[in-house]
């Protein structure tokens, strides 16, 4: 019988934190998230455009963007909500969709769960981005594609756009 430490610590070996303190209110913040006008206007590495395919942002809605790279290759994902709690957090599950797997030449990971968290600090915001993956080699596989420096350039794209809004 496992104790909840042991799931826990289990759980915490399949995730990827990634927080950003971001100089913009939350309100905002939240906004460019969930908006499909902003969105399209920031998401992704630097260098990328994104397409918003769909975005039907409630509990069980579902999402579609398509990123294009600098080289004009597509790679397109989608979700569907969990859970949406106006300006402070956002669950959904995010995977590769059909197509990812043309333009990338490795072992995809399964569905995540992707929770953010936006926090008011002081007029800025603490964004808190939680990747639970459903096993500890689907994490590993995903690092190798460079998702935390990944996340990183479109925190910085988000920041940019942040700054002009």
């Amino acid at each position: 019988m496992s104790n909840k430490n042991d799931d826990t610590d289990a759980q915490s070996q399949r995730d990827i934190v990634i927080t950003r303190v971001l100089k913009a209110p939350r309100e905002l913040v939240f906004q460019a998230w969930t908006d499909p006008k902003h969105l399209a206007q920031w998401w992704g590495p630097k260098g990328f455009t994104t397409r918003v395919i769909e975005m039907d942002l409630r509990p069980g809605g579902k999402w579609r963007y398509v990123m294009t790279g600098p080289d004009g290759r597509e790679y397109p994902v989608k979700g569907v909500f969990r859970e949406i709690v106006p300006f402070y957090k956002i669950v959904t599950t995010d995977e590769f969709d059909e197509g990812f797997e043309k333009v990338v030449n490795v072992d995809l990971p399964k569905e995540m769960v992707i929770t953010v968290i936006f926090e008011d600090l002081d007029g800025n915001t603490k964004l808190t981005l939680q990747i639970i993956h459903e096993s500890i080699e689907d994490r590993r596989k995903h690092e190798q594609m460079g998702v935390i420096e990944g996340w990183n350039s479109t925190f910085d794209c988000l920041d940019e756009f942040l700054a002009k809004a």
